[in-house]
């Protein structure tokens, strides 16, 4: 017996060092926060800098062990309990984990196992988003929810209440996976969620742009294997996937509000001061600098701290956690958030970092300006007064959007009416590409669209026609192909709308035509109509863009390559209109008919053309050989 029973101690102590050993060390690497959690080998950028989060970790002494990894430097700061860890990768590194010791009076009091990933073949050479996408923009917990169960989580501060138009309603990234198909029979071809990340605020953090935790998706959505998920199963539809990032702040309930890596890793001031919002001070030859000091160094709201990017460290913790994302979870772009109200030099090297990377990514700012050149000076470009060059390849145009409000609602004058779209249009000189700018009628900061145009359905019908026909990648809000309706004045829960039919408790579903009404339906079919049609035609996507002055309310222009002529018209009057064609010889040369994509018109002679009142052609034009 006391045989049997020295071998059942061998075998307990046997299997404690083959598993309890192993579950006390992944307890100790538990207790240590390292971002970015993992990172991955062949990165054309062979350094990497580790935050280290502990209690009094900066009192420690580091080493670490692995083939092709050194570690160059190691930087104890402010607060004892962060360390910051400079690694390079070389090219001999290998795949898998290595240890990273920390020593305290030459004792091992920690060690973690970090781990290097194989990348994805082809990572570095993925395609982002192009002028002949369609992006839709959705806010996901308004969208659809798949799974409520996921809607209330032990540790989140804030629970569902679908009541409460500022409040979380359940929608996840779940409810947008049952319904890819529903974007596959629109017609777009890429999807642009709010932000996903963890947003633990004990109050409107259904918005996501108060992050807390920058390498986690939010719980409430389904966390990041969901998100992966996502992504892989819209790949296999066609559909790219466009991340929304924030550099200027984060949320103040994350971790580092009380417990900052350093006193200027934000923005700080003798009492609370709000930035100025005024984002045309950076490039005014007049401005003060108290103004556009206030501009880049206010806090973005009382919730939202201000990140100090002239910090290197907070410069490389988002530059990496950018390179993360796009990385880990297979990405097609990123829209980046108030972009301007960052430091314009740290934004110009993340730019560069990531076009290191990933020289076909794409990157969307938004650059919340009221005119084409202040928009233009973020824009990547070689021309700028003083010599800056952001290298942002994508930005949005919200002059443009602008005149498309104006537009359909005024009578038409001299820069009123549709001459309000010719007068922004002719400002694209000052642009570098102007097919790399992003085109929209609303989004989720503003009055939708619908509301805008008196929810009338035809001005409505006009301005798609006009969206998805002009230079430039088009961008839908979810609910533009329905006319939902929605103001800003009433409160930003009253844009951000539920998706009728996401709720298992809705009575109506408009993911579907049976649950649309007519005029949603109407509606609705005209954006797939245009959508596909638009798809399939590569002088929408990125042909030349020749327009002509608008005459009595009459807009024309052409969109054309070598192979393809499509003439727009819109007519915004109230009759119809027939117009004559001469003055547009110079792109009707060659032609002799064609046919109306809108109405299924065929036109034997192009010398007259008739417009419905405040109605639309898209006529492809066509020679007898």
């Amino acid at each position: 017996m006391k045989k049997i029973g020295s071998i059942l101690s061998a075998l307990a102590l046997l299997v404690f060092l083959l598993l309890g050993s192993s579950a006390f060390a992944q307890k100790k690497t538990e207790q240590i926060n390292i971002e970015p959690p993992f990172w991955w080998i062949g990165m054309q950028n062979t350094e990497l800098q580790l935050m280290v989060h502990e209690k009094n970790i900066g009192e420690t002494r580091v080493q670490l062990k692995a083939e092709g990894v050194k570690l160059e430097r190691v930087s104890a700061v402010e607060n004892p309990n962060y360390l910051f860890l400079d690694l390079s990768v070389s090219e001999s590194a290998k795949a898998g984990f290595f240890e990273i010791s920390f020593l305290k009076s030459g004792k091992v009091i920690h060690t973690v196992n970090y781990e290097l990933k194989v990348r994805k073949q082809g990572s570095a050479l993925r395609q982002g988003f192009t002028s002949a996408d369609a992006i839709y923009l959705l806010m996901p917990d308004r969208f659809a929810n798949g799974d409520p169960a996921n809607d209330n989580i032990p540790g989140m501060l804030e629970n569902a209440d679908r009541k409460n138009p500022d409040g979380r309603h359940g929608g996840d990234l779940e409810g947008i996976i049952q319904h890819l198909d529903y974007f596959n029979e629109l017609g777009v071809t890429a999807l642009w969620l709010n932000p996903v990340l963890e947003n633990n605020m004990p109050a409107n953090s259904y918005h996501g742009y108060a992050i807390t935790d920058f390498y986690q998706v939010d719980p409430r959505l389904g966390g990041n294997e969901k998100y992966l998920e996502l992504v892989e199963k819209a790949h296999k539809k066609d559909l790219k996937i466009i991340m929304d990032m924030v550099f200027n702040h984060y949320g103040t309930a994350h971790k580092w509000t009380n417990d900052l890596p350093m006193s200027d890793w934000v923005n700080q001031w003798p009492e609370f001061t709000r930035s100025n919002y005024r984002g045309g001070t950076l490039t005014d030859p007049y401005a003060a600098a108290a103004d556009q000091d206030k501009m880049l160094r206010g806090w973005f709201d009382v919730t939202m701290a201000d990140l100090n990017q002239r910090n290197p460290f907070v410069a490389n913790y988002l530059i990496q956690n950018s390179i993360w994302w796009i990385e880990y979870a297979d990405l097609n772009g990123i829209r980046m958030d108030t972009y301007p109200y960052s430091f314009k030099e740290f934004m110009q090297e993340w730019m560069q970092r990531i076009r290191t990377e990933y020289p076909d990514f794409s990157v969307v700012g938004e650059v919340w300006l009221n005119s084409g050149p202040m928009v233009a000076y973020w824009h990547d470009q070689k021309h700028n007064f003083d010599g800056f060059n952001s290298h942002l390849n994508y930005v949005m145009d919200f002059p443009l959007k602008s005149a498309i409000s104006r537009a359909f609602n005024e009578a038409n004058g001299w820069s009123s009416g549709v001459n309000a779209l010719y007068e922004s249009l002719s400002m694209d000189f000052v642009y570098g590409d102007p097919n790399t700018i992003m085109n929209f009628l609303d989004n989720h900061d503003m009055d939708r669209i619908a509301t805008t145009l008196g929810e009338d359905i035809k001005k409505q019908k006009m301005a798609a026609t006009f969206l998805l026909t002009v230079r430039g990648v088009p961008q839908l809000y979810y609910g533009n192909e329905l006319g939902t309706p929605g103001v800003e004045h009433k409160g930003h829960g009253q844009m951000r709308n539920d998706f009728a039919g996401g709720w298992p408790s809705d009575s109506k579903n408009a993911f579907t035509a049976e649950g649309r009404t007519a005029d949603e339906n109407e509606l609705w079919s005209h954006f797939r109509t245009l959508l596909h049609y638009r798809k399939n035609t590569p002088a929408l996507q990125n042909g030349r863009m020749t327009h002509y002055i608008p005459e009595d309310g009459v807009y024309v222009y052409f969109r054309y390559n070598e192979d393809q002529t499509i003439m727009i018209i819109l007519n915004n009057n109230s009759e119809e209109k027939t117009i004559k064609t001469a003055r547009f010889a110079e792109n009707l040369k060659g032609f002799d008919h064609g046919t109306d994509l809108l109405h299924r018109t065929w036109f034997e002679q192009l010398d007259e053309i008739s417009i419905p009142a405040m109605d639309s052609r898209v006529i492809e034009l066509k020679q007898n050989k």
